[in-house]
């Protein structure tokens, strides 16, 4: 019930059957992670299909492991998904990432205009919807964003879906009432992005209890 509709899954960019992909669609590669693997296409005719198919072919290429050795990622299969346009309330898709430790989430981060052709806003919030003083690689939006009305729904899913493991983050998106699966990610940032101010960084490791 939380997965974007799939339109399709190709294994090659050469296989994707564009005439039957709607105006509007999503493509993302399975391996990619950042954003790097995925073009959102707003409107077909405009397409750019040399540039998508660099992006996505050199995404299809990548492999998290072998660059940063992220093990959970060794084996998964590098392939190309469809899938629906959606924008949320907001007119775009904000990203809702919940840092949860062992079955339980701590904080969340609202990543906002993160595909408007500018910067990316972060902004970190308490379970109890308090905006948070610290920020990761990126800087707050002027405007603070307010809560989904489908928060305390997000907030099961994000518990539900992290049991049995010490540390994940999972992403979700808040689309016309109903809550949206977009990623699980275990290593955030690959580990390269420092908290501002640094206290955080201890903050966040006093919620990791190990194995």
């Amino acid at each position: 019930d939380y997965i974007i509709p799939t339109l399709g899954v190709w294994e090659r960019f050469d296989d994707i059957d564009f005439g039957a992909l709607p105006e509007r669609f999503v493509l993302k590669t399975t391996n990619g992670g950042g954003g790097g693997g995925v073009v959102i296409c707003r409107d077909k005719n405009k397409l750019d299909m040399a540039a998508c198919a660099e992006r996505l072919n050199a995404s299809l290429r990548a492999s998290i492991y072998r660059h940063l050795k992220e093990w959970p990622y060794k084996d998964v299969k590098p392939r190309i998904l469809a899938e629906r346009f959606m924008v949320d309330e907001n007119g775009e898709m904000r990203d809702y990432k919940f840092y949860c430790f062992n079955g339980e989430p701590k904080v969340f981060l609202v990543a906002s205009e993160r595909f408007s052709g500018h910067r990316t806003y972060f902004d970190y919030f308490d379970m109890d919807g308090n905006h948070l003083p610290f920020t990761q690689g990126g800087q707050n939006n002027p405007a603070t964003p307010s809560l989904p009305p489908t928060f305390n729904e997000m907030k099961r899913v994000a518990r539900q879906l992290s049991q049995g493991i010490p540390h994940v983050r999972i992403d979700l998106y808040s689309v016309d009432g109903k809550v949206y699966f977009g990623e699980y990610t275990f290593f955030d940032s690959s580990g390269f992005e420092k908290f501002t101010p640094e206290e955080w960084d201890a903050i966040f490791g006093g919620w990791l209890t190990l194995p």
